[in-house]
């Protein structure tokens, strides 16, 4: 049986997409730091997993994905590492680049309908913020070692490091502060669509 998105649904996916494409083309969504940069939009990715679920979450993870990948050849902004992958390989570069943003969207829409179940929409929230940030670099380091880890650049950069000490200290501050940032204002936004009544998630019930 399929269910027909509702206009409140509809008008809060054009909202997020917006502000997605907002921030993806602006220094709103990206504070670049040497080769890797702090990312921003995995707020909007998780506030439409919130409001939207599974399905919105994975629609605006994959404008992210895309508006990343752009980036890869200079449209809207430039990724030094990007655009280093785009040379090596132009489909693999969309796949590191595109994929895990999808997932991310996703599995936190799931993440957050199972949280809400166990200790109410509120903390949800949060926790789906928070998860939005970890899931992004967990996934997108991830499709980096695993489509890239063979090339010379690759090498250069892990300089004969275990995988996960190079993961570790490449992401480093980076990841940090995007799972702080994405665990306050997505739980922050969240909270409030709920008590505006925008999304419907009732609060854990008490004995």
């Amino acid at each position: 049986m399929k269910i027909k998105p509702t206009a409140k649904q509809l008008v809060l996916f054009g909202l997020l997409t917006a502000i997605m494409l907002l921030m993806a083309y602006t220094p709103l969504g990206y504070l670049n730091i040497g080769p890797l940069a702090i990312t921003f939009n995995v707020i909007p990715v998780a506030i439409a997993a919130i409001a939207l679920g599974p399905t919105g979450g994975a629609i605006v993870g994959a404008v992210f994905g895309l508006t990343s990948f752009f980036q890869c050849m200079g449209i809207g902004g430039t990724s030094a590492m990007g655009a280093i992958l785009f040379d090596i390989n132009p489909f693999l570069a969309f796949v590191q680049r595109f994929v895990p943003r999808v997932l991310d969207g996703f599995l936190i829409g799931y993440i957050f309908k199972g949280t809400k179940k166990l200790c109410g929409g509120y903390p949800a929230c949060f926790i789906t913020g928070f998860f939005s940030a970890f899931l992004n670099t967990a996934l997108f380091m991830t499709a980096l070692v695993a489509l890239f880890g063979s090339t010379d650049y690759m090498h250069e950069l892990i300089g004969g490091r275990n995988i996960l000490v190079f993961v570790c200290t490449f992401v480093g501050i980076n990841a940090i502060c995007e799972m702080i940032a994405s665990t306050v204002i997505s739980g922050a936004v969240g909270t409030a669509l709920i008590k505006a009544r925008l999304i419907s998630t009732p609060q854990k019930k008490t004995a």
